[in-house]
């Protein structure tokens, strides 16, 4: 019998090869199943059972959060449950190898309360949308991702992805996100505009769309050498420009996103059609928008009901 050290690797193996799961994905799995593992002492997939699960559990449940703590410094119920996932994952992998273990259905996730979305007003947004002014590049690149990102709906790294050869004869664009899906996304009028000013106004022979500018003093710098904007760098522009647009919030890449849902759902949008353009697998991950939107309906109430 295979051992669960190897057991683990060929799993690995399966999700990135056979189930298409990005680099991420695989080395987030193999940190959560290494950690539990490391815990149990054990090599025999037969000896996980209830009992491991339990003590497994109250062990994660002591440990001290490492990015995001509770108010006790613990690790929070959603990284827990990220280990449970995994957990449940590897189990049902199991089964399908025909390796006798505990069934992965018997273990439950954590109950975690819904987190209230951080949200800004249309009025806050239409501030972050203008707050790049000037006709330098940097502006007109900045001006191109928020647009864009409000545009979209596009997850960070989508973005970050894109290349300067983007086809803006058509308002459709195909993107990759998640589990090397394909959707389509739109492109606004103001978002294709703002784009093409930016494209206009670039001289490096770059392939990425959105481009790290250097300084003025940077005069050795070759513009065809320019590289292409990663994650933290989006989200420091996006930040830049919320400060300069008076905005207290916290103002992320990820919360535009969240403007783009309500604002779609607010509007009339039907949920399936909102969870396609996100790119959400489970529509239970769309249904958190739902509860915001809400306030426009009890608005509604108020102003048509009972009215004598």
């Amino acid at each position: 019998m295979a051992s669960l050290k190897n057991l683990k690797t060929q799993f690995l193996e399966y999700i990135e090869i056979e189930k298409g799961r990005s680099q991420k994905t695989v080395e987030n799995y193999d940190h959560y199943l290494t950690r539990f593992l490391g815990f149990i002492k054990n090599d025999n997939p037969e000896n996980i059972n209830d009992m491991v699960i339990r003590e497994f559990r109250l062990w994660l449940n002591k440990q001290p959060g490492i990015r995001k703590k509770t108010a006790q410094g613990t690790l929070s119920k959603k990284t827990q449950n990220y280990y449970l996932i995994s957990i449940r994952a590897f189990l049902k992998y199991l089964a399908r190898q025909n390796v006798k273990s505990m069934p992965a259905e018997r273990i439950e996730l954590a109950k975690v309360g819904e987190r209230p979305l951080d949200l800004i007003t249309r009025e806050e947004l239409s501030r972050l949308l203008s707050s790049p002014q000037g006709l330098d590049l940097k502006n007109l690149r900045d001006k191109a991702i928020l647009e864009l990102l409000f545009s979209t709906g596009l997850r960070v790294s989508e973005l970050c992805s894109l290349t300067s050869d983007i086809d803006l004869s058509s308002e459709e664009l195909s993107i990759r996100g998640k589990g090397d899906k394909v959707r389509v996304v739109f492109i606004s009028p103001e978002a294709k505009n703002a784009i093409k000013e930016y494209l206009k106004a670039r001289k490096d022979m770059s392939e990425a769309l959105f481009v790290a500018i250097p300084n003025h003093s940077s005069k050795n710098k070759k513009v065809e050498d320019l590289k292409g904007l990663d994650k933290r760098s989006i989200e420091r522009i996006v930040k830049h420009h919320a400060i300069l647009a008076g905005i207290s919030k916290k103002v992320t890449p990820h919360v535009i996103r969240h403007v783009f849902a309500t604002d779609l759902l607010s509007n009339g949008a039907d949920i399936r059609s909102v969870q396609a353009m996100l790119g959400h697998a489970n529509i239970g991950t769309t249904q958190i928008y739902t509860h915001v939107t809400d306030k426009h309906l009890r608005d509604i109430h108020k102003k048509f009901h009972n009215t004598k």
